[in-house]
């Protein structure tokens, strides 16, 4: 019997239109789909009439569940693998799976689609032939500093993913170390809303200072940083 294969399949990021056709039609082709979060991958479900069967699946879980996931390859079915929105494993669950089902000999697919620091790069106005994507950084502000300095020497725009709590610090550590730079944030983007505010990393933190941006964080935010050399 033909063993089955994974699908990696991309979700929208916000706008739930914003899945594709072939997305949509190998989804309803599968009995089952893991997904990072049930609750939030129902919703989309529920758009556009898919009715396979959601299995959670995280990183805590994987021990567990890839047993059940080659068995049903064994068997010949194909399997999706969603997260909760954008392209699975980009600072989302699914590394571990994908690496042991490959090292295994299983055929894995990728559906292509949206990802957040692709759609933020894309309008961002900094160079886009070199880039480096860090995902979240450390909590430690020292290690985030260390790590920073190294890629910010690269010459490369550097792309981070940050929570609201931590923004404020971020932007004031980018403009410790680097204080000529070129920096973009863009919030929950595909959303009601989206915004994409440019300028220095001071610049943009006196910006969210003034509206009280510290008493209410809230958002999803892609940073993008260009270090600009002294002489520029």
């Amino acid at each position: 019997m033909e063993r089955g294969k994974l699908y990696v399949i991309a979700t929208p990021i916000g706008n739930l239109g914003d899945i594709s056709f072939r997305a949509v039609e190998i989804l309803k082709s599968l009995p089952f789909v893991l997904a990072e979060d049930t609750r939030e991958s129902i919703k989309l479900f529920r758009r556009y009439d898919i009715n396979s069967k959601l299995i959670s699946y995280r990183d805590q879980n994987h021990e567990r569940i890839f047993e059940k996931v080659k068995e049903k390859l064994d068997m010949g079915l194909n399997l999706g693998l969603i997260s909760d929105s954008g392209t699975p494993l980009i600072s989302d669950p699914g590394f571990k799976l994908v690496r042991e089902l490959r090292e295994l000999g299983y055929i894995i697919e990728s559906i292509p689609g949206a990802c957040a620091l692709i759609s933020a790069l894309s309008i961002s106005g900094l160079p886009t032939d070199r880039f480096v994507f860090l995902g979240f950084l450390t909590k430690s502000i020292e290690r985030r500093k260390d790590i920073l300095k190294r890629y910010f020497s690269l010459g490369n725009t550097v792309i981070i993913y940050e929570s609201p709590n931590r923004l404020l610090s971020l932007l004031n550590t980018i403009n410790d170390i680097c204080p000529k730079n070129l920096t973009v944030i863009a919030r929950d983007l595909t959303k009601m809303r989206e915004e994409v505010l440019s300028g220095s990393a001071n610049e943009i933190e006196g910006i969210l200072t003034e509206r009280g941006f510290n008493l209410h964080p809230h958002g999803e935010y892609v940073v993008m940083v260009y270090p600009l050399s002294q002489k520029e």
